[in-house]
């Protein structure tokens, strides 16, 4: 009798012709992203992560580009929050083969966060962003946790809070030009106790880009919180490509 076979979606692993970029989106930096990080790398896939200024949507796709640029082969573009705007504008690169949006912003052509963020569903809870300062946004650190990442871990929460990165007024009012959902495979991973970007207009952009979506209890900040799962529907992109 022939041994069963592994279950190959588990067992598929990166090659050197594949690399995973990761996008972090507003008020945090890529620091984030280093659970996924972890468990792609001890997977076999080759990962960039992103650090953009977030000062404004041009330069962010820029530093984006540039780091598709350095990547080996075809890659698999991850974008979370604010991530998702920019990479629905640097997703058009040519080495993109597939775009996954965590909890993100997934723009039309034209459209920007403020435009989008313009008329929330009613009953939306509001995020707790400040009055712009000197052209730059931060979200009040008592209502953080509550509001950016109620099942991440206090101590953490605490560190992500005080090392908020100011979030540009222009990078918001960016608008994309052409949306790269439109001609490449897209995944989504809906976090369903979001504060940030409510469900229903996570599973409407997710809708309006044809994306495989996948839904996860969880805060804004799930790809802090929920790592594995987060990783789980990066693994799915990468593996379509292979």
């Amino acid at each position: 009798m022939n041994p069963q076979k592994p279950n190959q979606q588990q067992n598929k692993v990166g090659n050197s012709n594949q690399t995973i970029v990761l996008v972090h989106g507003g008020f945090v930096d890529g620091s984030g992203w280093a659970d996924v990080h972890k468990l792609l790398k001890n997977q076999g896939y080759n990962v960039l992560v992103v650090q953009n200024p977030t000062q404004s949507l041009a330069d962010d796709v820029a530093t984006t580009k540039a780091a598709i640029d350095s990547a080996n082969g075809e890659v698999v573009l991850v974008g979370h929050s604010y991530g998702g705007v920019v990479i629905t504008e640097a997703g058009t690169h040519p080495k993109v083969s597939s775009l996954v949006y965590i909890t993100a912003f997934a723009p039309d052509q034209g459209e920007s966060v403020a435009s989008l963020i313009a008329n929330p569903p009613p009953g939306a809870p509001v995020p707790p962003i400040l009055p712009p300062k000197d052209g730059y946004l931060f979200l009040d650190r008592s209502k953080f946790a509550d509001s950016f990442a109620a099942d991440v871990e206090a101590d953490t929460v605490s560190f992500m809070a005080d090392s908020q990165v100011p979030w540009g007024v222009e990078a918001l009012q960016g608008a994309v030009t052409e949306p790269a959902w439109r001609t490449k495979p897209s995944y989504y991973l809906v976090a369903r106790e979001d504060k940030m970007i409510p469900p229903s207009a996570q599973r409407a952009m997710a809708g309006r880009a044809k994306a495989q979506v996948r839904e996860v209890p969880g805060s804004h900040a799930i790809y802090v919180s929920k790592p594995a799962e987060v990783a789980e529907v990066i693994r799915q992109a990468a593996n379509a490509w292979v």
